[in-house]
């Protein structure tokens, strides 16, 4: 499908964007399930919702779960979702795809340039001005899969400053945050700043137990001030055997609200890394498999360490430094009630 796919539609040049009011109508392409690679979407939404803030917005998506994940981006119009799994609803998964010819945008957005049911949805909808997401202009950072849409919808518009891109943000409310602390605080029974782990991942990303109780060990060493918690896969497996406290749930919006509230995510690269970037926290991602250049965890005070050159003594440290630049930023942020209210939900 790549090669028959790639040399599909060219990306058209918005040279009239001084007067962008005309553009009301948007379509934004990315036809996939996972967790992450929907999440990795929510820069670009902010980004064309701050420039166009009065546009409808339609999201074609695979699967269920970008209701849930876009429910408090006030300019989603509409998601238009593939089934998961095609070939189970094939009359259903077809019908989607001839409902992209039904409405006429004003501009459609492909996401990921090497996406082929990205490209093929671009250049199926009916739009005058088209983003097939190539870049012809070098961008610092647009290997990284947040970024990159962004840049391209920028060149779109001719517009080259230099502004930062948004972070990841699942959005979540203030009840949202509240019912996060209330779930944490139940759980830990003290007041204490926690750690947040997440020893799972999916194929080769998964470390082993070995690897994880030897981390597990060192983080109870190293951070007798914090507790130490871990969020429980779907799965509802532990690569520490449940030695920590756990917390399982199947709501994406309260893991997020719980994250939020703790001082830091520990995890390998996964969905729930970046639903921890996603929820404002501090973040370090581990990485050996992939490529943290596309995927590492994305928001103001988030990293990653690669483990294939780092020990778990080089991951204590980052950690140490992290916690510090995170609490000298707290420390900062406290003149007024209500934002030091608010920093221990919405950190980093």
């Amino acid at each position: 499908m790549k090669m028959l796919t790639k040399n599909i539609g060219r990306s058209t040049t918005h040279s009239t964007y001084q007067n962008k009011d005309h553009i009301k109508n948007i379509l934004i392409n990315r036809p996939n399930a996972r967790l992450g690679n929907l999440l990795l979407i929510t820069p670009l939404l902010q980004e064309v919702s701050d420039t166009y803030p009065d546009c409808k917005i339609d999201v074609f998506v695979k699967g269920g779960l970008s209701p849930i994940l876009f429910k408090n981006y006030k300019n989603i119009n509409q998601v238009i979702t593939l089934p998961s799994k095609p070939f189970h609803q094939l009359p259903q998964y077809i019908a989607t795809w001839f409902k992209l010819k039904k409405k006429s945008y004003d501009l459609v957005i492909n996401v990921i340039p090497t996406s082929s049911s990205g490209r093929l949805s671009t250049k199926i909808a009916r739009s005058k001005y088209k983003i097939f997401g190539e870049l012809n202009h070098e961008f610092e950072d647009s290997q990284h899969l947040a970024k990159h849409p962004v840049y391209a919808f920028r060149e779109f518009r001719n517009d080259f400053d230099s502004k930062k891109t948004p972070i990841l943000d699942i959005k979540l409310n203030k009840e949202e945050l509240i019912i996060g602390k209330n779930i944490l605080d139940n759980l830990v029974g003290n007041n204490k700043p926690t750690i947040c782990l997440f020893t799972y991942a999916t194929g080769d990303k998964c470390y082993s137990k070995e690897w994880w109780e030897e981390m597990y060990s060192s983080l109870k060493v190293a951070f007798q001030e914090f507790n130490i918690i871990e969020v429980l896969p779907k799965e509802n497996v532990s690569q520490i055997s449940f030695q920590a406290k756990s917390f399982y749930s199947r709501d994406i919006r309260e893991i997020a609200a719980l994250i939020s509230n703790t001082s830091l995510f520990l995890g390998a690269d996964s969905g729930m890394m970046h639903l921890a970037s996603a929820a404002n926290t501090p973040t370090l991602g581990l990485f050996c498999i992939t490529n943290p250049e596309k995927y590492a965890p994305y928001n103001s005070q988030s990293t990653f360490i690669n483990t294939t050159e780092d020990t778990i003594s080089d991951c204590i440290i980052k950690i140490k430094d992290i916690l510090k630049k995170n609490d000298a930023q707290c420390t900062i942020e406290k003149p007024t009630k209500t934002k030091k209210k608010f920093i221990h939900s919405s950190i980093g």
